[in-house]
């Protein structure tokens, strides 16, 4: 009488506890959706300190913090350190420009790497209304010249590729749109 009641107590618990195990078990294989977004996932990784201070100086962090969804080129601590002294200064002290070069940076959607590669390169048009030439020489991304070291670098609102260079979008001409 006491194996029969354990063997249907110990039944019961197996019955209650197979869909835990179960979806414990396709845990590690489910592709979770990152958790933070484009300025989240730059400020822990450390190495976007410069760009960080930028987006915040010109008053872009709300925006690349909404749902986007965006994909940014992201600029390193090191690209920025290639500038000529005074120049981070400089676009610091001009919000209008360092917001005109820094949504340079930012495209609408998400593009991911292999979308790049796929389409063999690509003229996007960014948030600040000019085009980036994409290219994949020798297997390599490059935006404007600038090598993509870094790819799909996911974001709850969008992707990250982190470039060697800080990209200069064109001055604008003086009565072009006469």
């Amino acid at each position: 009488m006491r194996n029969k009641m354990m063997i249907r107590i110990v039944g019961t618990a197996a019955v209650l506890l197979l869909p835990t195990v179960a979806s414990a078990q396709k845990a590690p294989h489910a592709k979770k959706a990152p958790a933070k977004n484009i300025v989240q996932v730059a400020v822990e990784a450390g190495s976007f300190k410069t760009l960080v201070a930028a987006v915040q100086a010109a008053g872009l962090a709300e925006t690349l913090q909404g749902p986007g969804p965006f994909t940014v080129f992201a600029p390193s601590d090191a690209a920025f350190a290639k500038l000529p002294a005074g120049t981070i200064e400089a676009l610091l002290a001009d919000k209008a420009k360092l917001a005109s070069i820094l949504t340079y940076h930012v495209v609408p959607g998400k593009v991911m790497a292999r979308d790049v590669v796929k389409a063999r390169g690509a003229t996007p048009t960014t948030v600040n209304g000019q085009p980036l030439d994409v290219v994949v020489r020798g297997g390599k991304v490059y935006v404007n010249g600038a090598r993509v070291v870094s790819a799909d670098v996911a974001a709850s609102n969008g992707v990250i590729h982190v470039i060697d260079t800080v990209l200069m979008p064109k001055p604008a001409t003086v009565g072009a749109d006469r």
